[in-house]
C-alpha cells in the first residue's frame, strides 16, 4: 500500500510537471502572435483563449473555409466585424476580406496563435445554420459578475442582493438581476439554476451539490422580463412560448469562459427555464480526488494506460459519469495520441481533443459518430453513452482492433454490464476479449468539515455497519489498508450546516465505486449467459469493494454521512 501511495505521488507530479511545460509552450506561442503582430503585420493582437467569442460572428464563413485559411470571425456588432487571422498576407485571406467588404461588412483583422484558432473553430459544433439568431447582441459585463462575486458568498446573499436590484430602475431591472442570479451560482458552486413559474409566484432555486436549494422569489412582471433577456443572449425565439427551445451563452470570471447551457419548456403558469453551469473548473479534478480507494485507483491506472480495450462506466444520471470519463482522458493525453470524442452534447471544451457532438436530425448519431472517429486514424475514443446493439458492436470492435475506447452504460452496478451487453446482441464469445473493465458509480455529498458533529449510530445502523464489515473481511479484502478495523468502536457524524456549507452541513461531492475486471473467472462465465449475481460472486477474488463497502468505509472515514450513502446504495441489500 505504501509503495502504491508514492507511485501516485511521483506519477501526480510528473502530470503536474507536464502541465507546466503544456503552459509554457502556449505562453510561448501567444508572445510570438503579439511580436508577429506588431514587429510584422501591423495589426492588433488579440488571445481568444480569455475572449468571448460569438456564434453570430462563426456563421458568416463555413467552418472548412475558416480553417482553410486560417481564420475565425469572433465578434459582429451591425456591419463592423472582428476577425482572427493567423496568417494576414496569404492572398485567400486578401480575398475573404473583399467578400465581406462586397457584403457591406466592415472587417478589422487581428493576430492570433493557432491555440487561439483552434478555440474559436470548436464553437461550430454548437451552431446551428438552419436558424439565425440575435445571441451575443447583449454582454454580460466580466467586471459586474466579478464584484458581484465578491458581495455574495453565500446563498443567502443571494436574495439580500437581489432585494437591493428591486429598488432600481425598471430599465435595468432584468439585466442586474441577470447579473445577481448567475453571480451567486458561479460563486456558491451551483451546477444548475431552475426559475420555475407557479401559480402565485416565481422560484429561483440552486442545485447544489446535487441538492436544489430555494433562492428566492420573484413576481411574474420580473420573471417575465427576465425569461426575455435569457432567451435574448441565448439566441432562442423570444416570441414562441409555446415549443421547448435549447441554446446557449458564455460569461467571463476571472480570465475564465463559463457557458450555460440553456433549456426553456412552456408550463402551467409560463416558461420553466434551467441554465447548466458549465464551469471548466469542475471538471478539472485529478482522479485521486473523485474518491477512487487506493486499489480501484490502481486498476484504473493500468487499464487506461493499455492501448486498447473497452472501459465502460455505468450509473444513473448525474452520478458523474462523464467527470470521471474527462478524467481519464485528461489522465492520458498526449501529443503522440489522437483523441476523439462523440459526445451528446460538448459540455466542457478540452484542449489536444477533438470533440464532435451528435445531432440526431442531420444523422449524425452515436453511432454514426463512432464509425465516422473510425477512419480519423485514432489511439483513443470515447463515445458519449451506449445505447443499441450496433453501437455496442461497434464499440467492441474497435476495441478489439486496437483502440481505446472509453463509454457509458445504463445498468444499476458494474455487474450488470455483461448481461446488458449480451442483451443488446454483443457476441459473448468476443466481449470479454474486449470489455477490459467495469466500473459504476454514485455521487455522495461531502460532510462540512466545519460543523459535522459526531453521532450515536441507531440500532440498525450499527447492525448494517457490522454485517457489511464482515462481509468484508470473509471475502477476504483487506479492510485495514483503508484505516477501519473490524473491531473498532462504531462513530458516525451528521451534517449540522453553517456559513461556509450555506446551511446544508454538506460541502463538495465525492464518487463511491465500484469494478469488476474482465479476468479468467469472468471470461469462462460470459458464455453461459450469467445473472448479475453470479458475476457478482465470480468477481470476489479481484478484491474490489463493492459501491455499499466503499460506501462504509467512507462514512465510517467521516468523510459523508450514512443518510447520504443510504440515498444512492440500498445498504441493506441482501
Amino acid at each position: 500500500m505504501q509503495y502504491n501511495k508514492g507511485y501516485m505521488a511521483i506519477k501526480f507530479d510528473e502530470d503536474k510537471q507536464n502541465r507546466k511545460v503544456d503552459d509554457l509552450r502556449k505562453q510561448e506561442e501567444e508572445e510570438l502572435a503579439q511580436v508577429l503582430a506588431e514587429a510584422k503585420y501591423n495589426i492588433p493582437y488579440i488571445n481568444l483563449l480569455v475572449t468571448t467569442i460569438e456564434n453570430e460572428a462563426l456563421r458568416i464563413i463555413p467552418e472548412p473555409e475558416a480553417r482553410a485559411i486560417e481564420v475565425a470571425p469572433f465578434k459582429v456588432t451591425g456591419k463592423n466585424i472582428s476577425v482572427a487571422v493567423r496568417a494576414p498576407s496569404r492572398p485567400e485571406v486578401t480575398l475573404f476580406k473583399e467578400e465581406l467588404e462586397k457584403k457591406g461588412y466592415k472587417p478589422t483583422f487581428y493576430m492570433v496563435s493557432l491555440a487561439s484558432l483552434e478555440k474559436a473553430w470548436s464553437r461550430y459544433a454548437e451552431i446551428s445554420f438552419a436558424e439565425k439568431s440575435k445571441s451575443g447582441s447583449l454582454d454580460i459585463s466580466p467586471s459586474v459578475l466579478a464584484d458581484l462575486a465578491q458581495r455574495i458568498k453565500t446563498m443567502g446573499d443571494v436574495g439580500r442582493v437581489a432585494e437591493e436590484i428591486t429598488k432600481e430602475s425598471k430599465t435595468h431591472k432584468a439585466t442586474r438581476m441577470l447579473e445577481v442570479i448567475l453571480a451567486g451560482a458561479i460563486s456558491t458552486g451551483a451546477s444548475d439554476i431552475h426559475i420555475e413559474p407557479e401559480e402565485h409566484e416565481v422560484h429561483v432555486r440552486f442545485r447544489l451539490d446535487g441538492v436544489l436549494q430555494n433562492i428566492m422569489q420573484l413576481d411574474f412582471p420580473t420573471h417575465k422580463l427576465l425569461n426575455s433577456r435569457i432567451k435574448l443572449i441565448s439566441g432562442l425565439k423570444i416570441t414562441s412560448t409555446t415549443t421547448a427551445q435549447d441554446g446557449r451563452f458564455g460569461i467571463f470570471m476571472n480570465e475564465v469562459e463559463i457557458s450555460m447551457r440553456v433549456s426553456v419548456i412552456p408550463g402551467a403558469y409560463g416558461e420553466s427555464v434551467v441554465m447548466r453551469i458549465l464551469d471548466p473548473k469542475s471538471i478539472q479534478h485529478e482522479i485521486e480526488s473523485m474518491g477512487m480507494d487506493h486499489k480501484l485507483y490502481s486498476i484504473v491506472m493500468d487499464q487506461i494506460k493499455k492501448p486498447n480495450g473497452l472501459i465502460l462506466i455505468t450509473g444513473p444520471t448525474g452520478s458523474g459519469k462523464t467527470t470521471t470519463l474527462y478524467g481519464f482522458l485528461r489522465k492520458i493525453y498526449s501529443p503522440e495520441l489522437k483523441i476523439i470524442t462523440i459526445e451528446d452534447p460538448i459540455e466542457y471544451h478540452l484542449a489536444g481533443i477533438t470533440q464532435t457532438q451528435v445531432e440526431e436530425e442531420k444523422g449524425y448519431t452515436f453511432l454514426a459518430g463512432l464509425r465516422a472517429a473510425l477512419r480519423q486514424d485514432p489511439d483513443v475514443i470515447m463515445v458519449g453513452e451506449i445505447r443499441d446493439g450496433e453501437t455496442a458492436k461497434t464499440a467492441i470492435e474497435s476495441a478489439l482492433t486496437g483502440h481505446l475506447v472509453f463509454s457509458t452504460l445504463h445498468t444499476n452496478d458494474a455487474a450488470g454490464v455483461i448481461p446488458r451487453l449480451i442483451d443488446l446482441g454483443v457476441n459473448p464469445k468476443i466481449m470479454t476479449s474486449a470489455l477490459r473493465l467495469s466500473i459504476a458509480q454514485r455521487l455522495v455529498r461531502k460532510l462540512c468539515v466545519e460543523c459535522k458533529k459526531e453521532k450515536t449510530p441507531t440500532e440498525l445502523e450499527l447492525k448494517t455497519i457490522k454485517n457489511i464489515l464482515q462481509t468484508i473481511v470473509d471475502e477476504k479484502k483487506d479492510l485495514a489498508s483503508y484505516n477501519v478495523k473490524i473491531d473498532q468502536e462504531i462513530k458516525l457524524w451528521e451534517a449540522i450546516g453553517c456559513e461556509k456549507c450555506n446551511g446544508t452541513g454538506y460541502k463538495g461531492r465525492l464518487g463511491i465505486f465500484e469494478a469488476i475486471e474482465s479476468d479468467a473467472a469472468i471470461e469462462a462465465l460470459v458464455p453461459t449467459n450469467p445473472s448479475e449475481r453470479e458475476i457478482k460472486k465470480a468477481a470476489i477474488p479481484q478484491g474490489i469493494l463493492t459501491m455499499r463497502e466503499d460506501g462504509i468505509i467512507k462514512i465510517l472515514n467521516g468523510v459523508t454521512s450514512y443518510d447520504e450513502v443510504g440515498s444512492v446504495v440500498d445498504l441493506n441489500e441482501a
